[in-house]
């Protein structure tokens, strides 16, 4: 019979405390609280040309920081408050990226106004139903697929920035959209539990 650590998925190795606990307990699982999903949205694109160790490093600073990600305080950001934020040495310290953190929590609270909802629209893209893969391997995952391009399309029309295609399928994959966990990994079926039972 094989170990645990020989039938999850690949790259979250259990070497890895963090790594591995992030792919555990929370990669993948369905993820409709919609500042939780603003948040995932506003970490990967932080992450842009970086690894994501890297922000999983640094994302209790970050969210220490960005004001536990609440849309609201982070939409009245001052110019001295990014000064400050810029002397923190524990978040990604992009004048450009911290720019686009405002700007898209501007967005978000602009929709809120509207009486629209962050989850109900990211999720209304696949109707409100997680798509489930059957990777064989993590290697073969997809960068982007026609879908995330849509729904980067329609995000880069509202405003919103650091949202390309990648960077949206990587949330996807985060937040349940889609289970691209390998068949093999114990996890995949695991969540599809989690959803059953939350429909009953």
């Amino acid at each position: 019979m094989k170990k645990l650590d020989d039938i999850s998925c690949g790259w979250a190795p259990a070497s890895d405390e963090l790594y591995r606990g992030y792919h555990d307990t929370e990669w993948g699982v369905p993820e409709r609280n919609s500042r939780a999903l603003w948040e995932k949205f506003q970490l990967d694109g932080h992450q842009a040309g970086l690894s994501w160790i890297t922000i999983l490093r640094k994302r209790e600073t970050m969210r220490e920081e960005f004001d536990a990600f609440e849309p609201e305080r982070i939409a009245r950001w001052t110019h001295k408050r990014i000064e400050r934020a810029m002397q923190n040495p524990g978040i990604i310290r992009s004048p450009i990226k911290i720019a686009a953190t405002i700007r898209n929590a501007q967005l978000y609270c602009d929709m809120a106004e509207r009486g629209e909802d962050f989850s109900d629209y990211v999720w209304g893209f696949v109707d409100n139903k997680p798509i489930i893969n059957r990777l064989d391997h993590w290697r073969n995952v997809q960068a982007k697929t026609p879908l995330s391009e849509h729904i980067a399309k329609d995000m880069k029309k509202r405003g919103f920035k650091f949202c390309g295609p990648v960077i949206v399928y990587a949330v996807m994959q985060a937040m349940g959209m889609v289970n691209d966990h390998e068949v093999s990994c114990p996890r995949h079926g695991q969540i599809q539990k989690l959803e059953r039972a939350r429909k009953k």
